[in-house]
């Protein structure tokens, strides 16, 4: 075993995290270069730096769920017929709202691409390294709901309130009932003014009720959900609707006309 070997098996043995590859060919690199003590040390801790930060980018990436979808250069913003790009890229850019600790609301139709812009502000907030969660608001409620006793509920509650970002999709398109709003109001509540919340949904807040059916929580809930909150509405037709009208035009077979059968010798005699 070279004197390399043994370093590196030493390094790793007091924690650095860095591929074992990555450290050999540092040390190559620095006996090449004559590199001073000092310079190797700060290679290292850069290298180490680097690692550390992607395996938590990676861990919380992965914690966060937040699926499959499109990359944001792929988002037509020509499609929808309004939608306020300018404030979306304010809020992307800068995620002044998550350090504010607002909220945004995202509001339109199904398939206009609410959740992929709320997966987008999720991958964003990552990269700047906040805790992210990502869900749709059934799941998180039906989750919260299984829990059998307080302290349960109270373990299971930090999971919605304890990221910087907590993303909930698709507000609107399943019922819920009283004690469904009581506990989305009490993640509203602990994360007010402190912590961020996305929402997307195809309801107006005076229309929030039918989904919570007049739950006795339901005007308290929105108003602290609203008071510090960003709107972007999309006004568009659905996405999937347009994709599946494009499919069926290509796919459509083209009919030719059916060609005049030629007259025998003897029918053309006849006439």
């Amino acid at each position: 075993m070279t004197t390399n070997d043994n370093l590196i098996q030493a390094l790793r043995a007091i924690g650095l995290r860095a591929d074992q590859d990555a450290i050999a060919a540092l040390l190559k690199h620095a006996t090449s270069a004559r590199l001073s003590p000092a310079q190797v040390v700060e290679q290292l801790a850069d290298m180490e730096l680097r690692e550390r930060e992607a395996r938590n980018l990676k861990r919380r990436t992965k914690a966060a769920a937040l699926g499959r979808f499109n990359a944001l250069d792929q988002f037509d913003w020509n499609h929808p017929r309004q939608i306020d790009r300018k404030l979306f890229e304010h809020l992307y850019d800068s995620l002044t709202f998550i350090k504010a600790g607002e909220n945004i609301l995202l509001r339109g139709q199904a398939g206009v691409g609410k959740t992929t812009l709320a997966q987008h502000f999720g991958l964003r907030a990552l990269a700047q390294g906040y805790s992210v969660r990502f869900c749709t608001l059934t799941t998180a409620l039906a989750d919260l709901m299984r829990q059998e006793s307080i302290p349960a509920l109270e373990r299971r509650l930090k999971r919605y309130t304890a990221p910087d970002l907590l993303i909930l999709d698709e507000l609107g398109y399943l019922p819920c009932d009283a004690r469904a709003a009581d506990m989305l109001f009490h993640v509203i509540s602990r994360r007010h003014e402190t912590r961020a919340i996305v929402i997307s949904t195809n309801l107006a807040y005076k229309q929030w009720s039918t989904v919570f059916n007049d739950a006795p929580c339901l005007s308290a809930l929105v108003d602290r959900f609203a008071q510090h909150c960003h709107v972007i509405d999309i006004d568009a037709d659905s996405w999937r609707g347009r994709e599946r009208q494009r499919r069926q035009a290509t796919a459509r077979p083209r009919v030719t006309p059916r060609a005049k059968p030629l007259d025998s010798p003897a029918r053309a005699a006849a006439k």
